[in-house]
């Protein structure tokens, strides 16, 4: 078990990616502080995981609501190592010329706030602990990171914002603290809404080169490498794509996820 007796704390960890980290963290041996802002998902978390998990309700937003899901995971597990910024949400697709105004600043500011301010005040509020531990920080970046096709404009531009700070605060914070990030590609998640899990598996597989969309447990392991002392220890700075094959070229036009 490569991350035995670590502690990490990952944001938006009640579903989809988030949980799926949570999950895999902790068959890896690790004990997980989670931060989640549905009461909802903290029941299922506790009854999956028991003593290996401590939550915390909050919104990514605020840091101090950061603050209070670091204070409770290093006071029940003694230490924080790991820091996973994950917490994110999408604009199906929203295009600049078809919104009206005040949908476009209200859109604007929800989507950089929690893509984007989430994962700053993540860092800023997780800093003394792992100093302390000299852990590292991984935050869920996107293909949106890199490419077009998978959102609307805005969307796209909060995680193009999430490699830069990715890339600037890894030169910050170096040598004593890693930082790094996942970029999933298409990927069946809650954050396609109501639509359909059996179109959406449809679409992203139809232009995956890989010819499938992914679960959320394709993408754990990676999180787990990029955290381990052993595995990761070369790596900063760094952002792995995970798409399936979309990065090399689509088998078909549709929308890039």
């Amino acid at each position: 078990m490569r991350l035995h007796q670590e502690v990490a704390l990952v944001t938006g960890g009640g579903s989809g990616i988030g949980y799926a980290i949570v999950e895999r963290f902790i068959a890896e041996g690790a004990s997980v502080g989670v931060l989640i802002k549905e009461e909802k998902d903290a029941l299922p978390l506790k009854q999956a995981f028991g003593e290996k998990v401590e939550v915390t309700l909050g919104d990514v937003r605020n840091f101090t609501d950061n603050q209070r899901a670091v204070a409770a995971t290093v006071a029940r597990f003694g230490k924080l190592d790991c820091f996973i910024g994950n917490a994110g949400i999408w604009d199906f697709m929203a295009g600049l010329e078809t919104q009206d105004v005040d949908k476009l600043e209200s859109s604007f500011h929800e989507l950089f706030d929690v893509n984007v301010k989430g994962y700053v005040l993540g860092a800023k509020a997780v800093l003394p602990a792992l100093r302390a531990s000299k852990g590292c920080m991984i935050f869920t970046a996107s293909t949106s990171s890199f490419f077009t096709g998978g959102g609307g404009p805005l969307y796209i531009a909060t995680k193009h914002a999430v490699l830069g700070f990715i890339r600037a605060l890894a030169w910050e914070l170096a040598p004593e603290i890693r930082v790094n990030g996942v970029a999933p590609g298409g990927t069946l998640t809650r954050i396609f809404g109501t639509q359909p899990e059996a179109d959406i598996s449809q679409m992203i597989s139809a232009i995956t080169p890989l010819g499938f969309a992914a679960k959320p447990e394709d993408h754990s392991g990676i999180y787990a490498m990029l955290a381990s002392r052993s595995d990761g220890k070369f790596i900063t700075g760094t952002v792995i794509l995970n798409d399936g094959g979309i990065s090399i070229g689509k088998r078909a036009s549709g929308i890039d996820m």
